[in-house]
């Protein structure tokens, strides 16, 4: 069966799948979860698509969608696409000024919600428009429109097929604004053709079986969670979506998944109560711990250790590794992160423990994946993204930026030709910003060409890798290198209160507020001694000096990340200047 636009899912769904009873799930808060069969995941996106046309929405119109992780999503993503309309994802936590440019600028036609909140933030919008998964005051419900739909389907079903007929590969399917971390958000067009180029490139590099379930919880409107959703819907394996980033352990009990997409933030979140579980352990089981994780902490791929190691890992499996995976469900067999770089002792730790840890690497506007690890001998190698695509080409520019040749680059920027030109070069070259090298055919990346900064002497700061070294502090929950144009480099420093709070405990310290622990004599001492020890690694340039920690967290809704937890460094800057001036009014 030819897959040729993302639509044509839906045949294979339904020839090859037609026995799944729970394709699409979801759960609200303590309720069972609820789960969409093949059959009526297939139905309900051509509900929608018929409810469209009876709404008068018309090929190449926008419908715009900002909800959380659920089915519905699904049936609105594919009903769009069979209609013939362009999607318009939207994070949900967006600000108002944002989400207000993007629907002016998209001119959406129709607006698909799942909460209040976001409802309060749209302005100036016909409120016939909008419609609310849940009861949302002021939207016309999600399951009246579904039933319109429904109604008027057969009246609309050849309508329906002509004008599936009249779309190709190459068409526009959705344009994805990017929330970026500066400036005016980008309308990033991607295709059929694009986002079905990473699903046939991805479908083979671990052994997908259809009796598989995949946890979800990265947000659906980033390519990123987006692309692997459909992935998954190629492939027939059941999507359970999980309630919130705060109940992954959870869910993950429950539905015993295979596997799961994440970015490098929620993997250090996991490895840090993984670690903090271990600590609590005393006398005989401590030990084992101890050595349990110092075992995952050297491995390497293709037991490239030898026997000896190879035994002692089996043991440490029995004992230790095989609680981690039972945090996870059990089954759990492969992570693939992406989104920001992950530290290799993640990885390390996770492989060892049969957690297949893949990291890859991509953006919005090569849909996304460029680089992936695989499963296979000599297809890993800890601290790079693994091999680049079939069909896709990469070189590295003469400044070491990585440029992009495939038909996973976008279409372009949304009514923005200029914003297109200087990315795209005349050879057809799509610039990615990024920094990178190639080691025989595994691709790295060393940082973000804009993140890199000069200080007062010329000399160069690639913040992402010291940034990745003082994660592995305990103390160290988020970071910053900062210093341009400075004397010297140093870093905003977000601690981690949970940590601090065993650690003290331990150390028979009274834990009295966040504001007043910062600043303790002790987590201070702890902190710049681990950063001596790291400075000893460094060039003398590139050594961090005063270092300031921080009361406070960095977060999606405070503004300072991205949807994909990537650092927002200007609005870091500005939310910390008195933080700032400190470090940097003294001399060196």
């Amino acid at each position: 069966m030819a897959i040729t636009r993302v639509f044509d899912i839906l045949n294979k769904i339904e020839t090859e799948f037609s026995h799944k009873t729970d394709l699409l799930c979801s759960k609200e808060k303590k309720a069972d979860w609820k789960c969409f069969s093949a059959a009526e995941f297939v139905a309900n996106a051509n509900y929608v698509a018929s409810a469209l046309i009876q709404k008068g929405i018309k090929p190449g119109d926008k419908v715009c969608i900002i909800s959380n992780n659920r089915p519905e999503w699904n049936f609105v993503d594919f009903g769009v696409q069979q209609a013939g309309a362009i999607l318009v994802p939207v994070f949900p936590t967006i600000s108002q000024h944002d989400l207000g440019f993007i629907l002016k600028h998209s001119e959406s036609k129709m607006v698909f919600l799942s909460t209040g909140d976001i409802h309060k933030k749209i302005t100036d919008f016909d409120p016939k428009c909008i419609y609310g998964f849940s009861d949302v005051e002021g939207t016309v419900s999600f399951s009246a429109f579904l039933e319109e739909g429904k109604k008027h389907y057969a009246e609309h079903k050849n309508t329906i097929e002509k004008i599936k007929g009249t779309i190709q590969t190459g068409d526009l399917i959705s344009i994805l604004y990017t929330s970026g971390t500066t400036g005016t958000p980008k309308g990033v067009m991607i295709s059929h053709s694009n986002l079905l180029s990473n699903i046939m490139a991805c479908e083979t590099f671990v052994p997908f079986s259809s009796t598989w379930r995949n946890l979800s919880f990265l947000p659906l409107n980033h390519i990123y969670e987006r692309m692997f959703n459909t992935l998954m819907l190629y492939l027939g394996i059941s999507i359970y979506y999980a309630q919130g980033l705060e109940t992954i352990a959870d869910n993950a009990k429950e539905i015993k998944p295979d596997m799961f997409v994440t970015v490098p933030r929620l993997l250090e979140r996991m490895f840090e109560k993984i670690q903090s579980k271990g600590n609590q352990q005393k006398g005989f089981k401590k030990k084992v711990f101890d050595w349990a994780l110092d075992l995952s902490l050297r491995y390497e791929p293709d037991g490239a250790n030898g026997v000896i190691y190879e035994l002692k890992r089996k043991i440490a499996d029995k004992l230790v590794y095989s609680k981690w995976r039972d945090a996870l469900g059990g089954k759990i067999k492969y992570v693939a992160s992406g989104g920001a770089a992950l530290q290799s002792r993640l990885a390390r730790a996770f492989s060892c423990a049969g957690i297949l840890t893949l990291q890859g690497y991509g953006l919005t506007e090569t849909s996304p994946v460029i680089a992936v690890g695989r499963e296979g001998k000599g297809n890993n190698k800890f601290g790079y993204v693994g091999k680049v695509i079939q069909d896709v080409t990469v070189k590295i520019a003469e400044d070491g930026e990585i440029l992009v040749k495939g038909p996973n680059v976008m279409l372009g920027y949304y009514k923005n030709p200029e914003a297109t030109a200087e990315v795209m070069d005349s050879e057809g070259w799509f610039h990615t910003g990024d920094i990178g090298q190639f080691d025989d055919k595994f691709l790295k990346i060393t940082d973000r060409k804009k993140e890199i900064f000069k200080t007062s002497a010329g000399k160069y700061i690639a913040p992402l890798m010291l940034e990745n070294k003082l994660k592995e502090c305990r103390f160290v929950e988020q970071c910053m290198v900062i210093g341009e144009g400075q004397k010297f480099a140093s870093a905003l420093i977000v601690p981690s209160f949970e940590y601090i709070k065993e650690w003290s405990k331990e150390k028979g310290i009274p834990y009295t507020s966040n504001d007043e622990m910062i600043r303790h004599p002790e987590v201070k001492k702890e902190v710049n001694a681990f950063i001596r020890e790291l400075n000893k690694t460094l060039a003398p340039y590139e050594q961090i000096k005063r270092p300031e920690i921080l009361s406070g967290t960095w977060s999606i809704d405070g503004g300072e990340m991205t949807p994909k937890m990537s650092l927002k460094r200007k609005v870091i800057l500005e939310k910390n200047k008195e933080a700032v001036e400190r470090i940097f009014s003294v001399e060196e």
